[in-house]
């Protein structure tokens, strides 16, 4: 029953009640049995009064009705869920500055593989190691701190790229947000904007871990390479193991 239904018949039972006080009783006038209408001013009062605790009555229950009709229209606005996701997007983003990181050249993102390496590369040069190896040592290392460096730029070329995503993604959740229907939808909306910052910072993180790397093999090569250049002069100035002369023949022994 509509609101409307409601007072229509709040009214209707008032204007009933009203029309009662009018009571009806036999009087006997004669030999004939006659009835006659007798107007009781204290009952018509009472009825009065009564039709009106009746009315207020009505009008606090359809009050109350519409107090709870109200309550579940915003409980059911709380409870709606956000129609826009952004999860999707941000995996996409985390995705491509991963397979960036996986995809570090000679010496990759692995405690093992580093160890390894720098026990074989740019740990103490060997003495016994031939002026041939120490060369190719050399080129290695230089290959490993020029393919950090290029590692490094492309981190941060993919982080640079998530940039125009994450705006548009920003503004669709301040949207969403802004135009939140119930408490949920704003929640939902907060946690998405939260899911983005955390996005952002793990290209952050990843951004200074590529840098950082490329860093390390730079010093890394450094320092092999100054202790290659003392082993290097210490076996130029060795005794015996120098400029050793020779005779020389030219234009055929002739």
């Amino acid at each position: 029953m509509s609101i409307c239904r409601l007072r229509n018949s709040s009214a209707l039972l008032a204007v009933t009640m009203l029309a009662m006080p009018l009571a009806v009783s036999p009087v006997v006038t004669g030999p004939a049995y006659a009835w006659r209408i007798v107007y009781d001013p204290s009952n018509y009062a009472q009825n009065v009064l009564t039709a009106a605790r009746t009315l207020e009555q009505i009008n606090h229950q359809i009050t109350s009705l519409q107090n709870e009709a109200t309550m579940l229209i915003n409980q059911a606005r709380n409870l709606a869920s956000l129609p826009f996701s952004s999860l999707q997007t941000l995996q996409q983003n985390v995705q491509r500055t991963q397979q960036l990181l996986t995809q570090a050249q000679n010496i990759a993102f692995d405690v093992q593989r580093i160890d390894q390496a720098f026990q074989q590369q740019y740990g103490n040069v060997s003495m016994s190691a031939t002026d041939q190896q120490l060369v190719a040592n050399a080129r290695t290392r230089w290959q490993n701190t020029v393919g950090g460096l290029q590692d490094a730029m492309r981190v941060q070329a993919g982080v640079v790229g998530n940039i125009d995503t994450n705006r548009t993604q920003m503004s669709d959740l301040i949207s969403q947000s802004q135009g939140a229907t119930g408490a949920l939808q704003a929640t939902q909306a907060g946690n998405q904007l939260l899911a983005l910052q955390s996005q952002q910072l793990s290209d952050l993180v990843a951004l200074l871990a590529a840098n950082g790397r490329a860093g390390a093999l730079t010093e890394a090569e450094r320092t092999a390479a100054a202790e290659q250049g003392r082993e290097q002069r210490r076996r130029f100035l060795t005794p015996g193991s120098g400029y050793q002369p020779g005779n020389a023949q030219m234009f055929n022994g002739n």
